[in-house]
């Protein structure tokens, strides 16, 4: 830092002694310009003056006479004198101290002489400087001499040394000033907060610090601010992460974290690139003022395969839905993310408004998504949301198809019912590539899927893929059997598989998750600070109760809520002692509203909640407490944290996430979840009290069970549904789902001989 200060003032010296010699130059040449001009219209004045004097003297004079009126011009300001010459520059009269110093004939009278009109110069007398100005004399139009008028020049060059000298004080003064300013700025605007830096980087090296919260103002530097909390938080990461793989060694865990899958995926790629395609993009940029603002959308899905991405530096391609996507991208619709740290590319598929009503929000969610939950939904199918579905795939396919153009054995993870036939159309044009697809929600039992006037072509479509994943074994099952009803084909039973078009497509459950995270639960431990966590939330709602519980869901058929409310409503009329105690927060994320059938089922929601209220709510307390927005994790998490019990009820659903939500935040091993028996989750944690949603008697004596368990009890049904999550987290999801696809061999012949030695005709 020394150097550098010396070196900057060394180069401030410089530079402005440099820059204010510059100016002074040009302030001095501009002041001898301004003289001169000033001096030759002075001259001017006089010389016209005086030659009108010395001709209408010479005409009717003596020289004596002339002489004397030469003479009356030699005490003026910076005036020698003046001299007059005949044509035949012979001298005729001359200032007496003029004539001291002039010798010579100037060279101005000369060429006046020849050339009959003005002549002025700058000339030397012995060491004086002077300006001759020569004026031809006439007599009736008749040249008859020359008048010179000799003005002292030395008075320029005197004003212009004076200048200098001023302009070096100057200098000095601006050079000592903005050095010593320059160098407190550097001080307390560089030096301070880089050295306050790098004391809290020390700390953090050491362990001392761990936030990004902590870091030190560096407003002068904000790219290096954010460079520098970026890395501090990735060295913090790693910390955390390589103290957490110790411990997991030490305890002789398995554990699946970020760090271990994403060694796991590189070593099983072994070169390849990952593509991941899916309907929703794991960043989107929205409008925010005048520049485009980014927001990150709540997803387990951009959970599990980030670190995947982020490990072999893949490609994820999806619908840019945001406002402000197509002014973030380059030319091939292409950007890094994640923003502050990017790691993979986000390829942006772009789609018409009619292209999103009809393959969106038209047949994937009003004709495939009622059809595979069987929530007593009509599925509504129709010939243009299937042909919008047809070319938003072969869109899809198609931006697929260009991003791995150029990649060899290429590994594509394709997420959900939204691209059914894109597998398909992947397989058909690479051979080489291995596709999976991932089923996030139910399949359903031949008959109900019978209903698709256009099954055989979805099915055709999914068996495209190498890898075909479900949540659970029995939506597996399922798919099988509509396979074998719908498509020709031959199952193989023993294997799990479909041998179609000399194509074999593997099904396997894969059961998603979350991520538990060994926090520190020292703070949600404290019973006495939950309840203040609690009071507080329900305080900023407007309620007082001493009992709480959570419902997390979007406002969908699927989910069971009004049979939720039934069930708080059966549960006070069951026990009228706990009205005043008891009271169930909804979240419920509007969602599809311009559906009709989402937008009616929100106003049903509402009146429900409205109508028990009015008949139960009383003072401060009321029963039901519905917020109808969109809500963060993080605003979600403290409602997980102080609630008594959890409701999960849906009517059918893929694995429901909520649950293992609920149980991953309760680091302090309290709560009970109530789950429905007809969710993909039922089938791992047993330890929650499963209910038959439509039973709402029954949901009604589960909610009084929660409130009224031992806590023992619910400290070891809590234990062990944890460790279930633990062990079966979202990176271990990923990492099989990976591993599954990347062992199936793609030989042909090969394929071709096991067909012949395993299959099972169907």
């Amino acid at each position: 830092m020394r150097l550098f200060s010396v070196r900057l003032i060394v180069s401030l010296i410089f530079g402005v002694t440099l820059v204010s010699l510059g100016f002074s130059y040009y302030e001095v040449v501009g002041a001898k310009r301004r003289l001169r001009a000033d001096l030759d219209r002075r001259a001017e004045v006089l010389g016209e003056s005086v030659a009108g004097n010395v001709e209408r003297t010479w005409e009717l004079g003596s020289d004596r006479d002339l002489e004397r009126l030469v003479q009356r011009f030699g005490n003026r300001e910076h005036l020698l004198g003046v001299v007059v010459y005949d044509k035949d520059q012979k001298l005729v009269a001359i200032t007496p101290e003029l004539g001291k110093v002039l010798t010579a004939v100037s060279p101005a009278v000369t060429q006046v002489l020849a050339a009959h009109h003005d002549q002025a110069a700058a000339a030397r007398l012995g060491l004086m400087s002077v300006h001759i100005l020569a004026l031809p004399l006439h007599r009736n139009d008749e040249l008859i001499g020359v008048l010179a008028v000799v003005h002292d020049a030395n008075y320029i060059r005197e004003d212009s040394l004076r200048v200098w000298r001023a302009a070096f004080w100057h200098i000095s003064v601006q050079v000592f000033i903005i050095v010593l300013v320059t160098l407190l700025i550097v001080r307390w605007s560089i030096t301070g907060p880089i050295a306050r830096a790098a004391q809290w980087m020390r700390a953090l090296r050491m362990g001392h610090v761990c936030s990004r919260q902590e870091m030190p103002d560096l407003d002068m530097f904000r790219p290096l601010a954010r460079e520098v909390a970026t890395m501090a938080l990735s060295l913090n990461q790693a910390r955390n992460a390589a103290e957490n793989e110790a411990r997991l060694r030490d305890a002789a865990e398995s554990q699946w974290t970020p760090e271990r899958l994403a060694v796991h995926v590189r070593t099983r790629l072994a070169g390849s690139h990952l593509f991941v395609v899916s309907n929703r993009e794991p960043y989107s940029h929205v409008r925010n003022g005048k520049s485009p603002h980014v927001i990150v959308p709540p997803s387990g899905l951009v959970t599990a395969l980030e670190p995947v991405l982020d490990a072999c530096g893949g490609t994820w391609i999806a619908h840019g839905s945001g406002s402000a996507d197509q002014e973030t991208v380059d030319a091939h619709d292409r950007l890094r993310v994640p923003p502050d740290d990017p790691r993979y590319t986000l390829r942006r598929v772009w789609l018409s408004k009619e292209e999103e009503d009809g393959y969106y929000y038209g047949f994937a969610n009003e004709g495939l998504w009622p059809l595979c939950h069987i929530a007593h939904t009509r599925p509504t199918f129709r010939a243009d949301d299937w042909q919008y579905y047809q070319d938003v795939n072969r869109k899809f396919a198609g931006a697929v198809l260009h991003e791995i153009e150029d990649t060899p054995n290429p590994v594509i993870l394709v997420q959900d019912y939204h691209f059914a036939l894109l597998p398909r159309m992947i397989k058909e044009n690479r051979r080489d590539a291995r596709v999976a697809i991932f089923w996030h929600i139910p399949w359903p039992n031949p008959e109900a899927f019978g209903i698709c006037p256009w099954q055989r072509q979805l099915v055709d479509g999914l068996l495209g893929a190498d890898l075909i994943g479900f949540h659970i074994q029995s939506h597996c099952n399922n798919f099988l059997e509509t396979v074998d009803r719908v498509v020709e084909s031959r199952i193989d039973w023993e294997h799990v598989s479909v041998i179609r078009r000399d194509h074999r497509t593997t099904v396997r459950p894969f059961p998603i998750s979350v991520d538990l995270t060994d926090e520190d639960s020292t703070q949600h431990a404290n019973a006495g600070i939950a309840y203040l966590e609690s009071a507080s939330l329900m305080r900023a709602l407007g309620v007082e109760t001493t009992f709480v519980g959570i419902g997390v869901d979007r406002v969908d058929y699927t989910k069971g809520i009004l049979e939720r409310f039934l069930a708080v409503e059966r549960f006070f009329d069951q026990n009228p002692t706990y009205q005043g105690k008891f009271t169930f927060v909804q979240i419920g994320a509007p969602s599809r509203t311009h559906i009709k059938r989402y937008h009616d089922l929100l106003n049903e929601v509402e009146a429900e909640a409205e109508r028990i209220n009015w008949r139960f709510q009383a003072g401060k307390w009321k029963p039901i407490v519905f917020l109808k927005r969109q809500h963060s994790h993080e605003e979600i998490l403290p409602y997980y944290r102080i609630a008594n019990l959890c409701l999960v009820t849906s009517l059918h659903d893929g694995m429901n996430l909520v649950a293992k939500e609920f149980i991953a935040s309760r680091h302090d091993e309290r709560g009970v979840l109530i789950l429905s028996q007809f969710t993909g989750a039922a089938r791992e944690l047993g330890d929650a009290l499963l209910v038959n949603p439509y039973d709402i008697d029954q949901t009604a004596r589960a909610i009084r069970v929660a409130l009224e368990m031992e806590p023992e009890k619910k400290q070891l049904r809590m234990q062990r549904m944890r460790r279930v999550i633990k062990e079966h987290n979202i990176y271990r999801w990923a990492a099989n789902l990976v591993t599954e696809l990347c062992e199936i061999r793609l030989d042909p012949q090969q394929e071709h001989e096991k067909i012949r030695a395993n299959v099972v005709v169907a």
